[in-house]
């Protein structure tokens, strides 16, 4: 089951969401004849979801619904994606989670050896989830202080349904209330201050501080509910700009699966309902070849099984839209 946000004549809805289509979660549960109570477009899409969302059991009948007796009205109703503005699914995360170097080729392209991974840790970073998410088809605007080295990183982000600290690695995907799409977009270029007097630590901030700009985390197109997902690490997934494939690959490279980064990250944190965690990019970005993002790029970012996150690079000082 895929849900999403979406806005059409200047109201919000939430609904089920199809690759090229969307249906209204309000008036499957009308014709369906599923009450739900106190739903409106304003909802929190974790109530509707596992592993603790109050209204999970009821919008799941709605969806088998329409996929048997209400295929017919579910056709009729349905919305083009195109006519819509898809929204971040989960708008406002308390917590933003990334990770850094979770597929060994996509080390190893960067000029480093992979470590094994009982010699290593995941590296985890964070953004600030307020300016940094972007609805899916918005556009990033390059930022005009660092323009020049904007590349994209695709990546299977978790989201959190369940609050947990010391989670067991066996237990972790209880706490999972879905999946999305994110394009951790990073500035390969930030040097601040280009008269520095340069110290030991400086390499690392520049490479942190350039995953900070505004509009740097494209998130959706929908989410995922973790029941649809047995296995996540069994997701393929790929990235094109301008239509030419850039990342393609599996989540079965990954050096930390889903769950061991659930494991690691509430050995010290507390986990909240909401929280993302993004797993890393794979193979392929733009940095080791030289190829950065330009105005009027087109980039999408693709995992079976979700959906096609679409994002558009445009020139410094245009408007852009955030969440």
């Amino acid at each position: 089951m895929r849900l999403c946000r979406y806005v059409i004549d200047n109201q919000l809805h939430v609904g089920f969401y199809e690759d090229d289509k969307v249906v209204s979660l309000l008036g499957a549960a009308e014709a369906s004849g599923c009450k739900i109570p106190n739903l409106t477009s304003e909802i929190d899409l974790l109530s509707l979801l596992p592993p603790d969302g109050s209204h999970f059991s009821q919008v799941l009948s709605i969806h088998k619904w329409l996929q048997t007796a209400g295929r017919d009205w579910a056709e009729e109703a349905s919305i083009p994606v195109q006519a819509v503005q898809l929204k971040v699914p989960i708008p406002r995360p308390n917590k933003l989670f990334l990770l850094a170097g979770n597929y060994a080729a996509h080390i190893e392209e960067g000029g480093d050896q992979a470590a094994e991974r009982s010699e290593t840790f995941p590296y985890v970073f964070m953004k600030p989830p307020t300016t940094t998410l972007i609805d899916p088809g918005s556009p990033f605007q390059l930022p005009t202080v660092s323009p020049e080295c904007l590349d994209y990183e695709l990546e299977l982000a978790v989201v959190m349904g369940r609050r947990g600290k010391g989670i067991s690695t066996g237990q972790a995907l209880q706490f999972v209330a879905g999946y999305v799409v994110v394009n951790d977009i990073s500035d390969r270029g930030f040097r601040p201050n280009p008269q520095r007097r340069e110290r030991n630590r400086d390499t690392f901030f520049d490479w942190q501080h350039g995953k900070w700009h505004d509009g740097s985390c494209p998130c959706g197109p929908c989410i995922v509910s973790a029941d649809a997902v047995p296995d996540p690490q069994r997701l393929e997934m790929r990235l094109t700009v301008n239509g030419e494939i850039r990342q393609q690959a599996s989540t079965a490279l990954q050096v930390f699966s889903v769950a061991e980064v659930i494991s690691f990250v509430s050995s010290f944190v507390t986990l909240e309902p909401g929280d993302i965690i993004s797993t890393g990019t794979c193979a392929g970005v733009g940095a080791p070849k030289g190829i950065f993002l330009r105005a009027g790029d087109r980039i999408d970012a693709t995992i079976d099984g979700i959906g096609t996150l679409t994002t558009h690079i445009e020139p410094s000082g245009a408007s852009n839209s955030h969440s």
